[in-house]
């Protein structure tokens, strides 16, 4: 029999152990706490059943260690509460009944194997003991350290009956799949195909949550390709479904952009695991299917798509719920994804440069490491001139940005000063007079003071804008 070493938590259940025994339950460790044991890592997260009333005991263990309010679950007859920076949840030993529209079940009292045949992979279903006689021997029913040795993702049960009770185990498993680097049993993915169209009674909160959690592992492309072989892709994200393709006309062709995208993706997540340019890198080129055009002579072109991207990325974001800020940010990076790429010239000017930086304001560092991960060939000598070229871009942007301070540039002349001025009321008239003074500034021809500033205002106020006089 295996036995678990725990390093840090062994104070934490051996607390827990000695309330359920004063309360008079079993209680086990389970699930990703122990799973994650058996790999070598420790976590924070406990989950614990309790072959008893888990509510009552959740209740009974604060009142002894005043470790605060617990979160009660009555239906499902869970409690949560924090203790000692630790996350632990108990839950009543029990079975599931679900109905066809739901992935709500009915719940009823179980024993442990009862539990632990309920829950949703193999590797997943491992125990605990932690009382002080037999503390950390494995309690493995369903095999699933040999799951875990052999990198396999396997539910317990028939793994239809196991997606058709609740489909977010699809979506969970290709995240294990990902994180851990595993591969999904041959029966387990044909129950995945057969089953995704069950999908569709998730919560978007819930596939949202899920696939950002692929989005964060080492190697996202391995998920989303998973997704897209699954017929999963399809149902939650049929925008990045339509990327695959490519098309040939005489001898012009053009790269197949889902797999460029997941490149890009693979190449962003080894700078960063800021989860908004990951998405950000997975949107970037979302419109190209709806601008490809063909040009004799030319070949594939795709103009507008960064403009038709920033569209399409904002009404994505908004459907799959995520933050305000999180979409302003992707909607803004994929609008400018194009430009610094653009300007791998050596005569631009400093003027394009200037507006680039500025356009950009806080997000100018994402944006250049955005266009560095955008650079994909199957020639390594291609991928490394285009890096040689872009470093150089991107060395003459932030000389530009830090000797003008543009991140935090302002016109000296705000609104209300041209309003103030000239007399006139608030309207157009006075933002396509301001947008003329920024643009004289970043292109250099007047300096961002007062006197130079106010001066061009009385130069183009005729010019600009009629009937002002």
């Amino acid at each position: 029999m295996d036995v678990l070493k725990v390093k840090y938590g062994k104070e934490i259940l051996t607390i827990v152990n000695q309330a359920a025994a004063k309360f008079g339950v079993e209680i086990y460790a389970v699930g990703g706490f122990v799973r994650d044991l058996y790999l070598g890592t420790e976590g924070t997260d406990i989950d614990f059943v309790v072959v008893g009333d888990a509510i009552s005991f959740a209740k009974s263990f604060n009142e002894i260690h005043s470790a605060g309010t617990a979160v009660i679950y009555p239906r499902f007859g869970t409690a949560m509460v924090n203790f000692k920076n630790y996350k632990l949840e108990f839950v009543t030993a029990r079975t599931e009944h679900y109905q066809e529209n739901s992935r709500k079940p009915f719940v009823e009292k179980g024993d442990l194997k009862s539990d632990l045949s309920r829950r949703d992979f193999t590797i997943n279903c491992l125990a605990m003991n932690i009382d002080p006689k037999s503390f950390g021997n494995l309690i493995d029913i369903f095999n699933g350290v040999d799951d875990i040795n052999n990198k396999i993702i396997r539910t317990p049960l028939d793994p239809t009956v196991t997606f058709n009770d609740d489909p977010l185990r699809i979506l969970r498993a290709v995240r294990f799949a990902t994180q851990l680097k595993f591969e999904i049993h041959e029966q387990t993915l044909a129950a995945i195909i057969e089953t995704n169209e069950r999908l569709n009674i998730i919560s978007q909160e819930r596939i949202t949550a899920e696939f950002n959690k692929i989005l964060l592992a080492e190697k996202p492309s391995s998920g989303i390709d998973l997704l897209k072989k699954t017929g999963v892709l399809k149902i939650i994200f049929p925008e990045l479904d339509l990327l695959e393709g490519i098309d040939q006309r005489q001898d012009f062709h053009h790269k197949d952009v889902f797999y460029h995208t997941l490149q890009v993706v693979d190449n962003i997540a080894e700078r960063t695991d800021k989860m908004e340019l990951r998405l950000t890198a997975l949107l970037h080129d979302i419109a190209k299917p709806q601008t490809k055009r063909f040009i004799e002579g030319i070949g594939w072109t795709f103009h507008g798509h960064e403009e038709v991207g920033a569209c399409m990325a904002e009404r994505i974001c908004r459907r799959m719920r995520y933050p305000l800020n999180t979409i302003k940010y992707v909607k803004k990076l994929v609008r400018l994804h194009l430009r610094p790429i653009q300007l791998v010239d050596e005569n631009v000017t400093d003027s394009a440069l200037r507006r680039l930086a500025y356009e950009s304001g806080d997000v100018l560092d994402d944006l250049l490491s955005l266009c560095r991960a955008d650079i994909t060939s199957k020639n390594p000598e291609k991928v490394r001139l285009y890096l040689q070229n872009f470093d150089r871009v991107e060395k003459r942007i932030k000389e530009v940005e830090e000797k003008d301070k543009l991140r935090a540039f302002q016109p000296v002349l705000t609104g209300n000063d041209i309003m103030k001025i000239l007399n006139i009321p608030p309207g157009p008239q006075v933002g396509e007079l301001k947008r003329n003074i920024v643009d004289a500034i970043l292109d250099g021809k007047i300096s961002n003071e007062y006197e130079a500033c106010y001066n061009y205002l009385m130069e183009i106020k005729k010019k600009s804008i009629s009937g002002l006089e």
